[in-house]
């Protein structure tokens, strides 16, 4: 493997390419380090039918570059190296077509040889994945086969997780479980979480998926970590003391996100990293007094709108997933802010557009890359160092755009997954809150929050959002100014990425100033409207208090909304006005630093 000065200058997440497919288990480091990600080329023709091409993109240099190659011989693409016999093996359920053809699925790599006689769940094994293959039946039942299986270090075993549809209609999370090199294996279903509930903040069912996409990891101290996406606030995991043998029953972990796909490994230095979407919806409408939804939709069991899948994030932890250092955002969509969200790119390739889904390998010199995403429009490869994560501070003042910035709107579109529209359960966008000329003519920019009505919003609400390395005691810069006539602004800590017009989120803030028309903050008076003023937040989650200074004269101080389960780790800004604020607020720059002594 290539070690270049550009790799190791690498601190910050840095785009490197694009993945051939949507990532999930088409992802392999060869033990020379070249890097592998499989995948398909497909278009339809004039007879409407799908033409394919199987490709996979290598990298010699830790994925600073690709080439891609075309594949004409059978392959079942990404596989993963048996520390015990030097074989590469992976798991699949092939499944075939009316016409008895195996399928390749566009969303993943499943290209398993014609010669399997019937559908079900393989084992494959390879001396390269390459081929030729060997192959043993597991089972016959339609298993789904999400992720890579995991080789124990603590102890000769495969664990291969999955997800099934079982007889009462639950579906369910489960292990596969081999202790002689993938020659045989025991299948077992384990409990789902609970399905979402209707209450406040919601009106309506979210898409009520009790445990799917399942990913484990082996603790340091030989435990496993059963990671799920749910329909709840937050993903769920269970443990397993036994290698897999029998585990807890599922429970909220720490990872804020709802129905989309969590990542968790273990490094060689037995740090633990997850990759997942710290995010959180918009609530659920009635989806009764909405047209055109299915019942399927409005029941819950499928998807009308997805709000989430915009931010993708990354922590780490030293102690065994104890405790979690960073929450920071490893990318944001490209195309969060689009118009034509829907249909731009078109919908052959996939119809999510996000950058939830995800694969992780570790890289020499303290760097991962990260292949995720869905559709070719924001699939991405990005690699970062894993000091990024222990950074102790951030700041911007817009010399380099909008990059690090959520300010997207919605436009109100026809929800679900209709017939005849394309794309998949989206809204279309626009960006809420924009740069404007500095008012003093500085040869600079600045962000303006305020309102300014359009009856195609679904809400109006404009606001600004913006990550910073998660800390239980810090401080937040800002400089901004009240523009006179404005209605003020709303200043926000959160442990999470909530839309930028969230109704809703001032109740689920950590700490929140409201810096009103007439320059009071918390009906303190503080700013004199036009002028630009230092405002400072010092926050402490341990001592349940935060103190807001401008120009360094304490103002006033406020006590915990909530006790959050993570750090802040996000500023939200938002405009309170209720109607038009041509005005608003202005920001010039923001910056972060943690306090001393920080909690790990």
């Amino acid at each position: 493997m290539l070690i270049t000065p550009a790799f190791r200058a690498i601190h910050d997440p840095v785009v490197t390419g694009v993945p051939p497919v949507n990532p999930h288990r088409d992802f392999m480091k060869m033990p020379d380090g070249e890097l592998r990600h499989y995948g398909v080329n497909a278009f339809r023709d004039a007879d409407g039918t799908i033409v394919l091409t199987r490709l996979v993109a290598k990298s010699d240099d830790c994925g600073l570059n690709w080439r891609t190659e075309v594949l004409t011989a059978p392959t079942v693409g990404a596989m993963t190296l048996s520390p015990w016999s030097g074989e590469y093996l992976t798991i699949l359920h092939c499944r075939k077509d009316d016409q008895h053809r195996y399928v390749v699925d566009l969303d993943s790599f499943y290209d398993a040889p014609d010669a399997c006689p019937s559908e079900g769940v393989y084992c494959f094994r390879a001396a390269s994945p390459d081929g030729p293959f060997r192959f043993t039946k597991i089972c016959s039942e339609k298993l789904h086969i999400q992720r890579q299986m995991l080789p124990l270090r603590h102890r000769k075993r495969w664990v291969q997780t999955f997800q099934c549809w079982c007889d009462d209609g639950i579906q369910r999370p489960g292990v596969l479980i081999s202790d002689d090199d993938g020659i045989t294996w025991t299948k077992k279903i384990l409990p789902a979480p609970p399905l979402h509930e209707i209450a406040w903040p919601h009106k309506g069912y979210r898409w009520r998926q009790p445990g799917s996409e399942p990913v484990v990891a082996e603790a340091p101290d030989g435990r496993l970590i059963l990671l799920l996406r749910t329909s709840q606030d937050k993903h769920y995991w269970m443990f397993s003391l036994d290698s897999g043998d029998s585990w807890s029953d599922p429970q909220p972990s720490p990872f804020y996100s709802v129905a989309t796909m969590p990542n968790l490994v273990t490094l060689s230095d037995g740090r633990m990293l997850a990759v997942w979407n710290n995010t959180t919806p918009l609530p659920e409408t009635d989806h009764r007094a909405q047209p055109i939804l299915s019942e399927s939709e409005i029941n819950g069991e499928s998807e009308d709108v997805f709000t989430n899948r915009d931010a993708l994030h990354a922590a780490i932890s030293e102690d065994g997933g104890e405790h979690w250092i960073g929450f920071r955002e490893i990318h944001l969509n490209e195309c969060r802010n689009d118009g034509d969200f829907r249909s731009s790119g078109g919908s052959f390739d996939s119809l999510d557009k996000s950058v939830h889904q995800n694969e992780v390998i570790e890289l020499p010199e303290n760097k991962v890359i990260v292949a995720f995403g869905q559709h070719v429009r924001c699939r991405k490869f990005v690699i970062f160092d894993l000091g990024f994560l222990y950074d102790t501070g951030r700041s911007d003042d817009f010399t380099r755009g909008l990059d690090g910035w959520s300010l997207q709107l919605y436009y109100k579109s026809i929800y679900g997954n209709y017939r005849g529209i394309t794309g998949h359960c989206s809204f279309n966008r626009r960006q809420g809150a924009a740069l404007i000329p500095h008012p003093d003519g500085e040869p600079r920019e600045v962000l303006q929050i305020g309102r300014h009505p359009d009856s195609r919003l679904l809400s109006e609400k404009e606001g600004a959002v913006w990550n910073f390395p998660a800390a239980d005691r810090g401080e937040i810069a800002l400089k901004l100014r009240l523009e006179r006539g404005s209605a003020g602004i709303r200043i926000l800590l959160t442990d999470r990425w909530f839309n930028p017009s969230d109704p809703v989120v001032e109740h689920f803030a950590v700490f929140g100033f409201e810096l009103d028309g007439a320059g009071r903050i918390n009906e303190v008076r503080a700013v004199t409207p036009g002028e630009w003023v230092e405002l400072k937040i010092r926050y402490d989650q341990n001592a349940h208090e935060a103190v807001c200074f401008i120009d360094g004269r304490e103002t006033c101080r406020t006590a915990c909304r909530m006790t959050a389960v993570n750090a802040v780790s996000y500023l939200h800004l938002q405009t309170p006005a209720e109607g038009a604020d041509p005005f608003g607020v202005l920001l010039e720059s923001v910056a972060m630093r943690k306090a001393s002594e920080e909690r790990k």
